[in-house]
């Protein structure tokens, strides 16, 4: 299986999806558990979703499920939340915390499946990237996700829909975190949080560099935004899909406007 889907766009703006892929090689599917077979903690549609919003701008798109290896974590398996719940490099229990593995995988083939899976992932985003900057003098990875609204291992209560994460601004210019801040701010109906549960993972942190003129910004919508139900078979409700995909272009339109003014700096 090839790890990855790449179009080559011509904007400043990069959209990466690392969590929407569902595939499992037949070795690794035969050691999952029923619960682990599910795949529930997949970020369901959300390729979909930001698909033709943005016409020009380049994707990157991870198609190995995040229980092969996750492409959003650190490869050393450093802990993006120490003292947090969270999952890990391969992630062992799902976000309710139940076990996902008859099987679970040693060292050596975690090994593995990081040279097979997560490391192309990363050698096209980080291309793209490169490719990008040379053409614009900046680029702006926009890490794109979702996640059930409950999940009480992870979090309490109910999450906000719109997650906006930055590392506490560290990881893209002011500019671009105040104009996603404020457009999810005022979308009607709508509830958002800046650099609340989730702050961005190893993409955003890893490649958001604003002093070099790559930013990063993640984006992590309740799954509840557009799904018909936060459970199998996680359908997605066009009615709701239309109405998030109106704000979701408004995000992407100002970040790549203000990527072509900021790029002009440089």
């Amino acid at each position: 299986m090839t790890p990855f889907e790449l179009h080559p766009g011509s904007s400043p703006v990069i959209l990466a999806f690392p969590h929407t892929g569902t595939e499992v090689p037949s070795s690794i599917a035969a050691r999952l558990n029923a619960e682990g077979t599910k795949l529930r903690d997949t970020d369901w549609h959300i390729h979909e979703l930001y698909g033709g919003l943005l016409p020009d701008a380049t994707t990157v798109r991870a198609t190995f499920h995040r229980y092969v290896i996750d492409a959003n974590r650190d490869p050393s398996g450093q802990s993006l939340y120490p003292g947090q719940n969270t999952t890990g490099l391969v992630p062992l229990t799902d976000f309710d915390n139940q076990p996902l593995w008859n099987d679970a995988p040693a060292e050596a083939e975690i090994a593995e499946r990081l040279a097979d899976f997560h490391r192309p992932y990363h050698a096209a985003l980080s291309a793209e990237i490169s490719r990008v900057k040379a053409l614009h003098g900046i680029a702006v990875v926009y890490d794109c996700h979702s996640i059930r609204s409950r999940c009480p291992f992870l979090f309490d209560g109910v999450l906000p829909d719109f997650n906006i994460g930055t590392d506490n601004g560290n990881t893209c210019a002011p500019e671009i975190e105040r104009a996603v801040a404020e457009i999810c701010a005022r979308a009607v109906g709508y509830t958002s949080v800046l650099n609340g549960r989730f702050r961005g993972g190893w993409t955003t942190r890893h490649y958001g560099r604003p002093e070099t003129g790559v930013h990063a910004i993640q984006m992590e919508l309740a799954q509840i935004t557009h799904l018909a139900a936060e459970e199998l078979p996680f359908a997605l409700d066009p009615g709701k899909a239309r109405r998030l995909r109106t704000v979701l272009a408004d995000i992407l339109t100002q970040i790549e406007r203000i990527a072509y003014e900021l790029g002009g700096r440089t």
